[in-house]
């Protein structure tokens, strides 16, 4: 008897599909959280093919910091329009303007911890039970840490120790009234798999994630964008650099790297070369060793 063997990429997705649709089956009241990142986008093209040929169940929930790229905003408008989804925004600057969060003062300002209370005032005020993300393992050591279900408290706090075992795939998704769950359908992708995923499917991405001359600033080792919400000091000059963005969050804190990969071919190609993670143009993550599982214990992605 022959044997056949699924290509990695396919087991992945199959794997994906499942998780999502264990979702569907669990919760009540779902939704897919929504950057315009190439993850969140490679999880909502999963979602189309695990219900296929229905509509994607789940409505998109965008947290919009307002120091977002104009790229992604656009592109993620394109795609409610294209796929006819609902859209919940949960807005920064309105729980700054409504007192929710204060806004932080100074050069290394950055509103990407204040999307804690945005994004938990949104799960409640919408009564969302489960909120898919595209963390992945790889990308930080503290996600690596995080389950495919991962239970999130009352107060919408994460505790790694209290997570529970997933054997055999099996989930389980029981909470009582006030808690949440979190969901990462892509945790055990790289982001080789994902480019390569991306590259195979034809997944549109935004112009960012390509090769292109753009004005930039050098800080805290990495590329970051000349924008009005920058705030540059007297030895920082503004030069024209050709560069593109392995991550995507805010305009702040998104650093870029020098490169000519300008397709999907030429960035496989050099992601396999890379020896540091997405992250770490991220200059949110260079506050502390341990930033990121600091602000997911309160709450974030």
């Amino acid at each position: 008897m022959s044997k056949y063997y699924l290509n990695y990429l396919d087991e992945l997705e199959s794997e994906a599909i499942f998780i999502l649709r264990e979702v569907w089956a669990q919760f009540d009241n779902p939704v897919i959280l929504f950057s315009g990142g190439k993850d969140s986008i490679l999880v909502t093209h999963l979602a189309k093919k695990a219900f296929y040929p229905a509509k994607i169940p789940f409505a998109l929930m965008h947290v919009d910091t307002g120091h977002n790229f104009p790229e992604t905003i656009q592109f993620r408008d394109d795609v409610i329009k294209d796929l006819g989804l609902q859209l919940i925004v949960g807005s920064v600057q309105e729980a700054i303007d409504d007192g929710r969060v204060s806004e932080e003062k100074g050069k290394s300002a950055t509103r990407n911890i204040l999307q804690i209370t945005t994004l938990l005032d949104a799960i409640e005020s919408n009564k969302i039970d489960c909120a898919i993300g595209g963390g992945r393992r790889d990308e930080e050591k503290a996600r690596a840490k995080e389950r495919f279900f991962s239970h999130r408290d009352d107060f919408g706090q994460w505790d790694p120790k209290n997570q529970r075992p997933e054997l055999w795939n099996i989930f389980n998704g029981r909470h009582f009234e006030g808690e949440h769950f979190r969901a990462f359908p892509i945790s055990n992708w790289t982001e080789m798999d994902v480019w390569n995923y991306i590259k195979r499917e034809n997944i549109a991405i935004p112009s960012l994630y390509y090769a292109h001359e753009r004005e930039v600033v050098w800080r805290q080792e990495s590329w970051i964008p000349n924008s009005k919400f920058l705030v540059l000091e007297d030895h920082e000059e503004v030069v024209i650099k050709k560069i593109r963005f392995r991550t995507l969050g805010d305009i702040t804190i998104t650093g870029g790297i020098m490169s000519d990969a300008d397709t999907l071919e030429k960035i496989a190609a050099e992601v396999s070369g890379m020896r540091q993670t997405e992250r770490g143009n991220r200059s949110d993550d260079k506050r502390s060793e341990s930033a990121m599982e600091d602000r997911k214990r309160q709450g974030y992605f």
